[in-house]
């Protein structure tokens, strides 16, 4: 027996937990038609298989037909998920682990225009700001037509496997009953405590008739909005003690905030340059006063934090679920002591805003999350040993070359700078995105490992690559910022980069011209406005920064609006001369009509890279695919076979922004899935 605290069982109820560790509830996105089929199982089977204690599915599950899924959630509702839940239960007991999944009522937190347009619903008719519908206010036949609905899909559920349920209420129908600031109803649903909280207990009974004693129960809720008017810490603690002296749950899953906007959102679920664990004390305070099993999950990113959780009596169980999305063996490496090998979450954030614009849940650096079917967590070896050379060590150079090295190969990586990381390193100049460095060190450290050389301040060319005799080549030599945007003065701008290199002084007063929408841009703007100059971000676009994506975008608002930045959208700055000290730029409009003038003395353009492609295309006369790839077998997982000159000495293929500009995870991602079949 380990004296790890992690790594001691723990009994909840009649069932018994391999660990501590736990993968709280959350949607990757991933069901098809409502199901949760081959990616969603892929998926969650390879936690399990990972070590975790308890993996927990959907973030949430919908019970009701007017609780339309707004991000491709899975739909309790419906009798054939069954038989696809049992498969997915099957799998994950068969790894060792629990397996339970949580159902809700989105309540106001949907659309009317989604699924089959029935009407929002909510205790009041006051929206939600961040899915902004106008919702009916409830009444007594939907009242009692959404409890059988959750009885309902509980029972589903339990016919499907799972070991139970979880309820969640946090932002979803049963917290606006339970908050004052969303309930308006009357007696006996609204008003008093009692009344608020009647709905959520209900929900319980009505569960607990239909599933019985021998079914885990439980509930992620906030016990503080950290809202005026919301329901505050000191209520918070009540609801927790009635929660437990209902007799009804098994354990509490605790939360701290509010979800209706974006910045609440991000408070509740950090991201990086946030504060790690910051709700932990908060939900060991309720472990305190209840003296009943907690669990908790928000940015335990490491093992040392987890450790510190259960250690210190915090909590009962941790969840780690974004550091499970980047790393599905950190049991597997905790028990094996090589906690040195598990790929940390750099709080990226990608997965879940990839998630509230629509798309399918990715790592910003484990391209494998979520493709468990096609591409491999673990890398095999190949069945010849190969002389791999790589020309670039930023992401998708050390993703290459970590891969390479996994399947047995000689893997040599030349590199201009004196150090790693390329567009990484960066972003990692600005304070709060400084743990991406972490895609970058822990690529570094496995290259190591593995005997990988690196050949750093070179300069390779075609001499330099053929005197390795190389079987492959692989150009990964990135992107150079694109500026040449305008009819007229590109000569007068400088792009992002060179504001956040240090390379160029920030202006007085600056307008930045962002058409990329990504990070550099705000980036470069709070470089600048802390400097003490007045920026103005422009846009042809309708919104500014779309490649940040919501939560992303919090703190680069809380930055610069306290200083004073200007947003404007919808312009296009078409040229720009030079008067005096100061640069004229003439602004227009895509949709037409429009010439305005700015006045400033420095104008930034963010328009993206071009590829540094000069050496793919000397080296491709020599090589035996003339630079071809086959995407049948590229996507099939099959070696590339491509064989065009039958003098070429090597294959050759380039990757990530040498290709075209695009971001970390694509790059990642072209990396991998060449990679891993050479």
């Amino acid at each position: 027996m380990s004296n790890d605290p992690l790594l001691q069982p723990y009994q909840l109820k009649h069932l018994t937990l391999r660990n501590r560790i736990i993968v709280t509830s959350h949607e990757p996105a991933y069901p098809e038609d409502g199901m949760p089929k081959g990616r969603y199982r892929a998926y969650t089977v390879e936690r399990a298989r990972g070590g975790v204690a308890l993996t927990m599915t959907a973030g949430s599950a919908a019970v009701s037909k007017d609780s339309p899924p707004v991000f491709n959630n899975l739909l309790a509702y419906k009798d054939e998920i069954v038989p696809w839940i049992r498969e997915m239960t099957d799998a994950v007991h068969e790894e060792g682990a629990a397996i339970m999944i949580q159902l809700t009522h989105l309540g106001r937190r949907t659309r009317w225009d989604k699924g089959d347009w029935l009407p929002v619903l909510a205790p009041s008719h006051h929206r939600e700001a961040a899915h902004r519908a106008f919702p009916k206010k409830l009444e007594d036949w939907d009242i009692e037509r959404i409890i059988k609905d959750f009885a309902d899909a509980a029972e589903r559920m339990k016919a499907g496997g799972m070991d139970g349920v979880e309820l969640e209420a946090y932002g979803h129908l049963i917290d606006q009953f339970t908050s004052p600031l969303t309930n308006e109803l009357d007696d006996p649903y609204g008003g008093s405590l009692d009344n608020r909280m009647r709905f959520c207990l209900d929900v319980f009974r009505a569960i607990r008739k239909r599933v019985g004693d021998d079914f885990i129960l439980g509930v992620r809720y906030t016990a503080d909005e950290c809202l005026p008017g919301g329901t505050g810490k000191a209520e918070g603690l009540e609801i927790s003690r009635r929660l437990k002296e209902s007799g009804l749950i098994d354990y509490l899953n605790v939360i701290r905030g509010h979800i209706d906007t974006d910045p609440g959102l991000t408070d509740v679920i950090p991201i990086q340059g946030m504060a790690s664990a910051p709700h932990l004390d908060f939900a060991g305070d309720i472990r305190a006063a209840t003296r009943f099993p907690t669990f908790h999950a928000a940015k335990i990113q490491d093992v040392a934090t987890a450790r510190h959780a259960i250690a210190a009596g915090k909590v009962d169980m941790i969840g780690m679920t974004r550091a499970h999305m980047t790393d599905p063996h950190i049991l597997r490496k905790i028990i094996e002591k090589r906690e040195d090998d598990i790929r940390p979450c750099v709080g990226a954030n990608y997965c879940l805003d990839r998630i509230y614009q629509g798309g399918l849940a990715f790592c910003i650096h484990n391209a494998a999350t979520g493709r468990e079917e096609t591409m491999p967590q673990s890398i095999p070896k190949a069945g010849v040993r190969r002389k791999i050379v790589i020309v670039g060590a930023g992401p998708a150079g050390l993703e290459a070359a970590r891969v390479s090295a996994e399947r047995g190969h000689e893997v040599v990586v030349f590199e201009a700078a004196n150090n790693p990381g390329g567009q990484i390193r960066l972003t990692a100049q600005s304070e709060r995105r400084r743990e991406m460095i972490g895609i970058i060190d822990w690529r570094m450290s496995q290259c190591e490992k593995l005997g990988v050389t690196f050949r750093f301040n070179t300069w390779a060319d075609v001499d330099t690559i053929a005197a390795e005799k190389p079987d492959v080549v692989i150009i990964a030599t990135g992107g150079l910022p694109h500026t040449e945007v305008l009819t007229k003065g590109n000569e007068l701008v400088v792009s992002s980069w060179d504001i956040i290199s240090g390379d160029v002084k920030p202006g007085t007063n600056v307008l930045i011209y962002d058409d990329a929408g990504d990070h550099a841009g705000l980036q470069a703007a709070e470089f600048i406005a802390k400097a003490g100059g007045k920026v103005e971000i422009m846009t042809p676009d309708r919104a500014f920064a779309p490649e940040v994506m919501a939560m992303n975008l919090v703190p680069y608002m809380r930055s610069l609006q306290k200083l004073d930045t200007t947003f404007t959208v919808t312009y296009k700055l078409e040229a720009a001369e030079k008067s005096g000290n100061q640069i004229i730029a003439h602004v227009g409009s895509d949709y037409g009509g429009v010439s305005k003038q700015r006045v400033v003395d420095q104008i930034v353009v963010n328009h993206g890279t071009i590829p540094l492609d000069d050496l793919y295309f000397e080296l491709k006369p020599g090589s035996k695919n003339l630079g071809e790839v086959s995407y049948d077998e590229l996507l099939s997982g099959a070696p590339q076979t491509v064989a065009r000159n039958p003098d070429g000495t090597y294959q050759l293929f380039r990757i990530g922004d040498a290709v075209a500009a695009r971001n970390t995870h694509a790059a990642i991602y072209d990396a991998l899935r060449l990679a891993k079949d050479l």
